[in-house]
């Protein structure tokens, strides 16, 4: 099945909202297996929609759309899909008893214009909407299948999928299971990891392999096909197999997980606590490990130390040591990690020292940046990185790295 998403909205074409609900739907077809070949937006003119659904019935049998279902004059999704298609709407009573009961529970009179979002196009499977007014419908004609779905995104999302994701299911007749895994790489640029997977991606039949850039990270997005969930997840443990040999070394989690997450699960599975002590990064450490449910067992605290006085004064650096070395230096680095972990008797120290920019200090180039980790046996490991790009992304990239090579540690222990 070829699908095509139009979103309606003139608010879309201006620019006052993005348009993330074709995101959405594009990832959850890539997990059913219908193409999404385009996507169309859309203003609220019923003139250009008409010629929107003319063009997109040419090159897709699956048209979703978006927005366009609510109360007022310029939502005119159903009423131009039902002129197209020479449909005629009809009231659902289900859809406006619930639109009444919810102004009863409110307490406030409804006008006679919201009627109009229980009308739905006569023919069509009506998908009820738990999260606002406007049913949804998904409505099959010869070959072509149609499904309407509300834009704002709370209502849209959970609609599709507890009923329209099943909807196009049982249209396509699926007799094979889809399964996708997702492996997340960081320390890797994009390109080079399609190099290094090149042969991979270019013979790919099933699974299918996706690249994927993200914030300072990689993703690849399997995908795999067949009559059984076990015989998919055979098939995707093969590519993963071949894939993990060549960049395991940049691969820390699946699926929607994140560094600190996969930081705080080793963390926590080994019984460790731990505290920072950040000069560049100025609590961003300490910010995403505590943002984690159940955060309180593992990290005891933090200092953000950015002064050289608060340095010295709180964690005891070395008067020789900043007068000699810098703050932005390896044995700073390491008396910041070794210092805090005693200061709030925890099992490791991590510390963040460098520059972010936009200006050199200490004579160091911009991207310079140390990093310490004193581990249970008061040794210090020190990671020193040279890193390119802003000052906001040198320090998101600072902590990623931190909790890499944090997870390495425990890990070797």
């Amino acid at each position: 099945m070829n699908a095509e998403i139009i979103a309606v909205g003139s608010e879309l074409l201006l620019g006052q909202i993005a348009n993330t609900n074709a995101q959405f739907l594009s990832k959850q077809f890539a997990e059913i297996g219908v193409n999404v070949y385009y996507h169309t937006v859309v203003g609220d003119n019923p003139d250009r929609l008409k010629k929107a659904i003319n063009v997109a019935q040419t090159r897709a049998d699956l048209l979703i759309f978006t927005g366009g279902l609510g109360p007022t004059k310029d939502d005119l999704t159903k009423e131009t899909i039902a002129s197209v298609l020479e449909k005629k709407l009809r009231m659902d009573q289900e859809a406006l008893e619930s639109i009444e009961d919810y102004y009863r529970k409110v307490n406030r009179a409804m006008s006679e214009n919201n009627k109009k979002q229980a009308l739905v196009l006569e023919g069509s499977i009506v998908l009820p909407n738990k999260n606002g007014m406007a049913p949804g419908m998904f409505l099959s004609i010869k070959e072509m299948n149609y499904m309407l779905l509300p834009g704002p995104p709370k209502e849209m999302q959970p609609m599709f999928l507890e009923f329209g994701r099943q909807a196009i299911l049982q249209e396509m007749k699926i007799i094979e299971v889809i399964e996708s895994r997702v492996l997340r790489f960081f320390g890797i640029g994009e390109s080079q990891l399609e190099t290094d997977i090149a042969d991979l991606i270019d013979s790919q039949t099933n699974p299918t392999i996706a690249p994927l850039a993200g914030e300072n990270e990689v993703t690849l997005r399997l995908t795999a096909k067949h009559s059984t969930v076990e015989r998919a997840t055979t098939l995707l443990d093969v590519v993963e197999k071949l894939i993990q040999e060549r960049v395991g070394q940049f691969f820390f989690g699946y699926n929607d997980t994140t560094l600190p997450n996969e930081a705080m699960k080793v963390l926590k599975e080994k019984k460790l606590t731990i505290s920072s002590a950040e000069s560049l990064t100025g609590g961003l450490f300490s910010q995403y490990l505590t943002a984690i449910k159940g955060a309180s067992s593992v990290v005891q605290g933090g200092v953000v130390c950015y002064s050289n006085e608060s340095k010295r004064s709180i964690l005891h650096v070395s008067k020789a040591t900043l007068e000699n070395d810098g703050a932005i230096s390896e044995q700073c680095a390491s008396e910041l990690a070794l210092n805090v972990k005693r200061l709030m008797n925890t099992d490791i120290g991590i510390s963040f020292t460098g520059v972010a920019g936009p200006d050199t200090s200490e004579g160091k180039p911009v991207g310079t940046v140390y990093i310490g980790i004193a581990l249970p046996n008061d040794n210090v490991k020190i990671y020193p990185l040279s890193l390119a790009g802003s000052r906001e992304n040198i320090r998101e990239r600072s902590v990623k790295y931190g909790c890499q090579y944090l997870i390495k540690e425990i890990l070797n222990q």
